[in-house]
């Protein structure tokens, strides 16, 4: 349904890559307990390594789906021996850990495995995390999802993310290609970020070792969540405040105008520029949608209680719930976030100029 709702909205990218992210989970992979699942696609050397490395730091395979495809991929689509979905029991002793050094040791794992991949240009990794998977790859999406068969029963999911495009700033490469994603949280965007490098070096500065890549000037929307979320101990009602805030003069106005004048100068070096729509998704399975201080991108948040879809098209809107109640569907404007809660009841707007909630 994700892919299909691309396709109608092809007017409005290149058709030269897809991008899933897929989270709460249903299926096989739904019954899992937690286990970590490894994405991405290998040579048949590059799966060698990394079944020695796996086993080298103790995690055994749990479950694998393993999509092997024709040695003649159609056009446009490069040719690969293994796309690897991998869920695997934890090493003996993890049980022991807090879930921080969980989360910390599953990353660094991950991007150990990406620089050797880098090495070699044998392994692609893309996330290795508790009920995730994302696939990524070059070429139209319908042809990409038909070649795959993505509609096989082992990829359900309750939360899915989809861009329909390559990178369009630097080199094709898969790293660069949207959602983006780390511990957790993934996002993906229709825009472009001009103040990429000096947020690019804010990020970097902060010693944690998952800020790391930058094949696109989108992943730092990724990273500015995170950094919110696990550093600063903040809602997803603060996101805005952070990458667009209000001028002084409104928060001189503000119920929370004092915070918010302090986190506007603490974290000035991650405000956004150039017109973008950001769409993500939180740990917890809520799901969100920004636009930037001009609104310069389309967005569209509608649908019914247990079924909602982001899009940046309405026809994607429509190819996905046409049966909706379309007075309902709203176009957040440059002070919104429009949130859909993990219950699915309904569509929340909150607005900047709004009183926050309480920190905890």
């Amino acid at each position: 349904m994700a892919i299909r709702a691309l396709d109608v909205m092809r007017e409005g990218h290149d058709g030269s890559g897809v991008g899933l992210f897929l989270t709460d989970l249903a299926g096989p992979f739904e019954e899992l307990n937690g286990a970590p699942i490894l994405s991405g696609i290998f040579t048949n050397e590059g799966l060698k390594r990394l079944d020695e490395l796996m086993k080298s730091v103790g995690f055994t395979t749990k479950y694998k789906l393993t999509i092997k495809v024709p040695k003649k991929p159609p056009r446009g689509v490069p040719r690969r021996d293994v796309y690897l979905i991998q869920a695997y029991d934890y090493p003996e002793g993890w049980e022991e850990l807090d879930r921080s050094e969980v989360e910390y040791r599953l990353m660094m794992l991950r991007l150990q495995l990406r620089r050797m991949g880098e090495e070699k240009e044998d392994i692609i990794v893309y996330s290795f995390w508790p009920d995730v998977i994302m696939i990524k790859e070059i070429g139209d999406p319908m042809t990409v999802a038909e070649y795959l068969q993505l509609d096989r029963k082992e990829l359900r999911a309750r939360v899915i993310m989809a861009q329909g495009r390559q990178n369009t700033n630097y080199d094709i490469n898969l790293y660069a290609c949207h959602p983006f994603f780390i511990q957790g949280v993934a996002t993906m965007t229709n825009g472009e970020n001009t103040a990429f490098v000096p947020i690019k070096e804010f990020l970097m500065s902060r010693g944690f070792p998952g800020y790391i890549g930058y094949n696109s000037d989108s992943e730092v929307f990724t990273h500015i969540l995170h950094y919110m979320l696990k550093f600063l101990g903040l809602g997803i009602e603060y996101y805005k405040h952070i990458i667009t805030p209000l001028p002084d003069e409104q928060l001189a106005q503000h119920p929370n105008g004092e915070f918010l004048r302090r986190l506007k100068h603490a974290c000035r070096r991650l405000i956004i520029d150039g017109p973008n729509c950001v769409i993500g998704c939180l740990p917890d399975k809520t799901v969100f949608m920004v636009q930037d201080r001009k609104k310069l991108r389309p967005g569209v948040v509608g649908g019914k209680p247990g079924l909602y879809a982001f899009s940046s098209e309405m026809c994607g809107l429509d190819a996905t719930i046409p049966d909706r109640d379309k007075s309902k569907d709203f176009q957040p404007m440059h002070l919104d976030t429009a949130i859909v809660y993990p219950d699915r009841t309904e569509v929340k707007v909150c607005s900047q100029k709004e009183p926050l909630p309480p920190l905890l």
